[in-house]
């Protein structure tokens, strides 16, 4: 095992750098992900408490609002996994880093592909986030629609 000098770790530590301002990032994302399941799952919560048995018969406006909230809430935690599975690779590919700089081998293929599925894992949880979105739309267009039973 070779020790590298400090003016070999430097620029390791650079280049480690834009995978940590991603993590950071990411965990801004994870932040408003989790908040927005928190809020699927109140409004849930709610909805269900307001129609006995409207959760269970699954009938009427709260039954498909609910129906709707639930395939949101799976959404959503979809989308935090993802992002988690990106912040942990983008974590991964800077500890091979430093094990490429004091083992001195040669991992580009690693590199590459670690950092190929980071983004792919972001690229896929952003995706599902922005079709959670849009289910959050429809459920306020069904809210909003005038029930034709009252």
């Amino acid at each position: 095992m070779h020790v590298p000098s400090v003016s070999q770790l430097i620029p390791i530590l650079q280049t480690a750098i834009g995978p940590m301002i991603l993590i950071s990032g990411i965990g801004l994302l994870l932040l408003s992900m989790t908040n927005r399941l928190g809020r699927v799952i109140d409004r849930a919560r709610i909805l269900a408490g307001q129609v006995p048995g409207a959760a269970e018969t699954g009938e009427g406006k709260v039954g498909a609002q609910l129906r709707i909230l639930w395939r949101r809430a799976r959404l959503v935690r979809l989308a935090i996994t993802l992002a988690a599975m990106s912040a942990f690779t983008a974590a991964i590919l800077i500890i091979v880093l430093f094990f490429t700089a004091i083992y001195q081998t040669e991992t580009a293929t690693v590199l590459a592909g670690l950092f190929i599925l980071c983004m792919s894992c972001l690229a896929g949880s952003l995706g599902v986030f922005i079709h959670d979105i849009n289910q959050s739309l429809a459920a306020l267009k069904l809210e909003l629609k005038p029930d034709a039973h009252e």
